[in-house]
């Protein structure tokens, strides 16, 4: 099985900017705390690598 990542928005997109946000957005990530389990390819670490100081990772198995 794949790895996956987990990845949790710990601070809001709001007042970010605009591709920012729509990257949250796009992660599915709406509100702080909420957490959506993407799979770990290069298209996830990019959008990523770009709101890092929004979100937090955790590799899952």
């Amino acid at each position: 099985m794949a790895e996956q990542v987990k990845v949790t928005l710990v601070k809001s997109a709001a007042h970010r900017l605009p591709k920012q946000r729509a990257i949250v957005k796009a992660l599915g990530l709406s509100k702080v705390s909420s957490s959506v389990v993407l799979p770990d390819n290069a298209q996830t670490r990019g959008a990523v690598f770009k709101i890092a100081h929004l979100v937090t990772v955790e590799v899952v198995k």
